[in-house]
């Protein structure tokens, strides 16, 4: 199972991994925070020193065509924000 779907990468989250060694992954719905630490620390290998997960539900959307009304929903998904221990840096443009 991969417990890591993508790293994001915003103004917001960039500024808080400058200022306060936050990082944050979208990660699979049913990972608990000990399996989200364990996959960052042996993907990019850092000290975690904290994580915290949120999940947002899906919207619904719709708009007006010509054919009628289109419905339809925005996926759900899981964020984790992982906080680094002293001195740790992770650094998504590397491979650029």
């Amino acid at each position: 199972m991969n417990i890591l779907i993508k790293p994001i990468v915003t103004e917001k989250m960039t500024a808080q991994g400058e200022d306060f060694n936050r990082y944050g992954f979208v990660v699979a719905k049913d990972a608990n925070k000990l399996q989200i630490k364990q996959a960052v620390e042996e993907l990019y290998d850092v000290k975690v020193a904290d994580v915290n997960t949120m999940r947002y539900a899906g919207k619904r959307k719709q708009r007006h065509t010509k054919s009628g009304i289109s419905v339809g929903q925005t996926s759900s998904y899981k964020k984790a924000v992982v906080t680094l221990a002293e001195g740790e840096v992770i650094d998504f443009y590397s491979n650029i």
